[in-house]
């Protein structure tokens, strides 16, 4: 867009459609270095994945594995339709992703898959010495995140965790404000994860999204896995898209870390009304007991003495929204109502209109790659993310959302799970770092590179 005001605001709404843009050609590479990837899930996130990575001149599909055959028929489309040659193609059964894995022919893989799968695949592929793209969350259990961590250490190959919105234009230009020390000492931070998801949970198994009260084998695309962890579980489900941005801000890992935190739930009601609603009061599913509470509030406390409140809100009608603050001794951003207030810079006791704010400080990356950015899914910041994998692979190093990163942020999860059925006790953090996060230095956000 011409107007980068309008721009930074569409960033910062993009948090659903997605908009394929085949024509795109992003990722020029000075030499001819190309990287073999592999794509382990190819439902509506892998596809989008899969086809970012065709738009680019410095990778090559050369594996895809999803245990849907009309999956991988649409890959197979896609990658023909790019040029490119041919992918072997992976899915007799649900382990078939490791002869995948086996592949010399495969560099790094991307992976998709419903939730459950996320840590196992993972560590199979660092067992494998392949380089690992995971989608979000990366963990279910305490458990997975140790798994994942100790994988990493003994192999020495690393993941990146794909947590896009810590590249989202906004949220890349406060992290620029946090640097810069605009805000001053930071003291508190808000977040959360707050999505209407009740027609992503339910379909009739003829259609992707909405249109239905069934989930499990009798639907489709996330309506199959998703809605199932609401019925068993009663945690903060999703907590990476929030939590991720506010742990660079504050240098978790890298000189600071998560310590405990105290999880609550509201009771359950969102999911049963919906389904009345659109299934009528005596569908059999009108009779299922939903475990997750339609609003699930944590607090974190971190060792350098801020506090991080967490909200996940995804079954009840709401706008979307990840509802972020960041609160210094200077000032504060708020996204929801778009609005700042830097002490001595605004008029005292009123907010200002934040666009300017993040116009100003728009963060390097940005600049640079903006073009390239349009088009690239959930308002550009699919561009980014992937590019950071792929540049990371190519340079062979830690990616900057590392191992440690994604254990910690997951453990979210069963750690909410646990002080929400202990009455909001409080629960401490592993150190997944083993106390390296005193020396650990925060990685380079303010390059422009990638």
């Amino acid at each position: 867009m011409n107007n980068r005001r309008d721009f930074i605001k569409t960033a910062a709404v993009a948090g659903t459609g997605l908009a394929i843009a085949p024509n795109l050609a992003f990722g020029k590479t000075k030499g001819n270095q190309k990287i073999k990837l592999g794509f382990i899930g190819l439902g509506l996130r892998g596809t989008w994945h899969l086809v970012n990575a065709l738009n680019r001149d410095d990778i090559l599909v050369t594996a895809i594995c999803d245990i849907d055959p009309k999956r991988l028929d649409i890959a197979r489309e896609k990658i023909k339709d790019a040029g490119m040659e041919k992918a072997l193609e992976f899915g007799k059964g649900n382990y078939d992703y490791r002869n995948l894995l086996e592949l010399k022919d495969v560099d790094a893989v991307i992976i998709s898959t419903p939730w459950l799968w996320h840590a196992p695949m993972t560590v199979d592929a660092m067992e494998a010495g392949k380089y690992a793209g995971m989608e979000v969350s990366a963990a279910t259990s305490l458990e997975e995140c140790w798994d994942l961590v100790n994988t990493h250490e003994r192999t020495g190959t690393h993941m990146m965790i794909l947590e896009n919105v810590n590249y989202r234009r906004d949220v890349m230009a406060v992290l620029n404000m946090v640097k810069q020390n605009i805000f001053g000492e930071l003291i508190h931070f808000r977040c959360g994860y707050q999505h209407d998801l009740r027609a992503v949970k339910f379909n009739n198994g003829e259609q992707a999204y909405g249109g239905g009260v069934e989930f499990g084998e009798k639907a489709t695309s996330e309506a199959q896995w998703r809605t199932l962890h609401s019925l068993k579980r009663n945690a903060d489900l999703y907590p990476t898209h929030g939590v991720g941005p506010i742990a660079v801000y504050c240098d978790i890992n890298r000189g600071n870390r998560f310590v405990s935190l105290t999880s609550h739930a509201t009771k359950s009601r969102g999911l049963h009304d919906y389904i009345v609603e659109n299934g009528g009061a005596d569908h059999p599913n009108a009779k299922l007991k939903w475990k997750l509470g339609d609003v699930v509030t944590t607090t974190i406390n971190t060792a350098n003495g801020e506090t991080i409140l967490v909200t996940h809100d995804t079954n009840l009608p709401r706008p979307y929204s990840l509802g972020f603050r960041v609160q210094g001794v200077k000032g504060l951003w708020e996204v929801d109502g778009n609005r700042m207030y830097i002490e001595g810079k605004s008029e005292p006791h009123r907010w200002d209109d934040a666009s300017k704010w993040l116009e100003e400080y728009d963060h390097p990356l940005w600049k640079k790659f903006e073009n390239e950015a349009v088009g690239a899914g959930h308002g550009g910041m699919d561009f980014f993310v992937l590019n950071a994998f792929v540049e990371s692979v190519k340079n062979k190093i830690a990616p900057p959302l590392d191992v440690y990163d994604a254990a910690a942020w997951s453990a979210i999860t069963p750690l909410s799970e646990i002080s929400i059925a202990n009455n909001g006790e409080v629960q401490d953090f592993p150190d997944f770092t083993r106390a390296q996060w005193i020396k650990r230095k925060p990685h380079d956000w303010m390059q422009d590179k990638w």
